[in-house]
């Protein structure tokens, strides 16, 4: 809605709250277009005299008026002249009333400008258009949700509706006019309920017929062996709070919603929206499990890597050959990595791994681990972002090869730094690549043939096999050695099969 934003700051007189009350009740104005069969538009002064349209709805209960959105258009002089009355006299004004037998829009359409009032003033106007051309003998259903609506509207005259405690969070499962409606008494006994909310309630375990029944006595009573059940749900089936609420019974699960209808002094009645959410909260349900079951498997994964690890170390101490206890190090240290990818991975809800969170942990443990009685300090620059887990495992372990060499070999005998410098760039195949540099400012590299340990052998398959990426030895700027490892970010998961 940015241009109900942009249009409405400009307008220097609206006090406290008018701003937020109007998008409040562009949010939630579905309600009244469904209920009256009718397209809503929100008019607001331009400040020469018209109107300029900021929002549009239209019903999902019947066809629409407008096939065309003029959202942003100015008012036609035909329709201004109800708007500009209903704008100053602050009451509803009514086609049929000013033109019998005629309409201020071309074709069988009535037509409503209602002026939103809070505080004494006119903030905006709403127009109703409702299309008679193929209009019938309405049923009681059609005529309940026409005076539902009117009496809505008529709340919006006195800034009573839409109300600022009216739910505001997800609409995941947020009941609406088609799902199931009641509409309640102000002693919240049922005067009417639609055939989809006696059905409703019929699966949750009520009788069939739900009119002259109070709906809180009907409903509490089947709910009352629960242990636990939400404190919000007689004020809502009674009408009396604007809010939302669920109730569960043998399996099946109704969302509902209030919302009271009243006048300065006090409340006379009440509108309850209810819609049978068993199969949404099922599968809710079996989301959560199954993440919660995928971030159990990652904890015991990395559970049973770190005792390897502490196997690895108990052994190494009982070695007598100083390149078995080498091995053994180095393979713990291996393994610790890849543990620590699955502790990132038990926490989140998705299989990507925050890896800059990663590397500020390991980074610098990697180079203490290296360097003991050595002076030796780290740099990092750049973001390497969410990465998925085929591609965190692999890339912290090649990280933790080359800082380790970095360390061991480059800066051997002497102090210095090692920098990791991460860099996400769009390739020639303009998809996301990363370029990973590590970088220290120690002997350089060995003149003539270089000869690859088992680190470095684990860095190239992985860096070639698993990442499906190049790397390169080059000389650091101002000496030193400079591995550069260029990757793409999306694995071509056929190419790896």
């Amino acid at each position: 809605m940015a241009l109900i934003t942009e249009d409405l700051r400009h307008k220097a007189d609206l006090g406290p709250g008018d701003e937020d009350w109007l998008h409040l009740l562009v949010g939630d104005w579905q309600l009244v277009s469904d209920l009256a069969f009718a397209d809503l538009v929100l008019w607001f002064p331009t400040g020469d005299g018209s109107y300029v349209a900021l929002a549009h709805v239209r019903p999902s209960t019947s066809h629409t008026t407008f096939h065309t959105d003029f959202v942003g258009e100015r008012i036609r002089k035909d329709l201004r002249l109800m708007v500009d009355r209903a704008w100053d006299s602050r009451t509803i004004q009514r086609s049929a009333e000013e033109h019998p037998g005629a309409d201020l829009i071309p074709g069988l359409t009535t037509v409503q400008a209602v002026p939103l009032v809070r505080q004494h003033r006119t903030v905006a106007v709403l127009t109703s258009h409702f299309d008679r051309s193929q209009s019938r003998t309405p049923s009681n259903l059609e005529l309940v949700y026409r005076q539902s609506a009117d009496d809505l509207l008529a709340m919006g005259t006195k800034g009573l509706w839409p109300d600022f405690a009216s739910p505001t969070g997800s609409r995941r499962g947020a009941p609406r006019v088609g799902d199931g409606f009641i509409r309640l008494s102000v002693e919240g006994t049922v005067e009417f309920a639609s055939p989809n909310a006696v059905s409703a309630f019929r699966r949750l375990g009520a009788a069939d017929v739900l009119q002259g029944q109070p709906l809180a006595d009907l409903t509490m009573a089947l709910v009352r062996d629960r242990r636990v059940v939400d404190e919000t749900l007689p004020l809502v089936l009674q009408g009396k709070m604007p809010w939302r609420t669920e109730v569960e019974y043998r399996g099946v699960t109704l969302s509902l919603r209030a919302i009271p209808l009243r006048d300065e002094s006090k409340r006379w009645g009440a509108l309850v929206l209810c819609r049978d959410v068993s199969e949404l909260r099922r599968r809710e349900k079996e989301l959560v499990t199954k993440d919660a079951t995928i971030r159990e498997i990652h904890h015991r994964v990395k559970n049973n890597l770190q005792t390897v690890a502490a196997l690895l170390r108990m052994q190494s101490r009982r070695m007598s050959s100083d390149e078995g206890k080498q091995g053994l190090e180095q393979a713990m240290r291996r393994v610790s990595t890849i543990a620590s990818v699955h502790e990132f991975l038990s926490k989140g809800l998705n299989e990507t791994v925050k890896f800059d969170d990663l590397m500020d942990r390991q980074f610098r443990l990697i180079v203490e681990i290296a360097s003991p009685g050595q002076k030796v300090s780290t740099r990092r620059e750049g973001e390497f972002g969410m990465l998925d887990a085929d591609l965190a495992t692999p890339l912290s372990l090649v990280i933790n090869e080359l800082v380790t060499n970095a360390v061991e070999h480059g800066l051997a005998n002497r102090d210095g730094q090692v920098a990791l410098i991460a860099e996400r760039y769009l390739g020639a195949d303009t998809k996301d690549w990363l370029r990973v540099i590590i970088e220290d400012d120690g002997h350089g590299l060995p003149e003539g043939e270089r000869r690859e340990g088992l680190g470095l052998q684990i860095v190239r398959t992985l860096v070639n096999s698993e990442l499906s990426g190049e790397i390169h030895w080059l000389p650091g700027h101002e000496g030193g050695t400079r591995v550069v490892i260029e990757m793409p970010l999306t694995l071509d998961r056929r190419a790896q099969a």
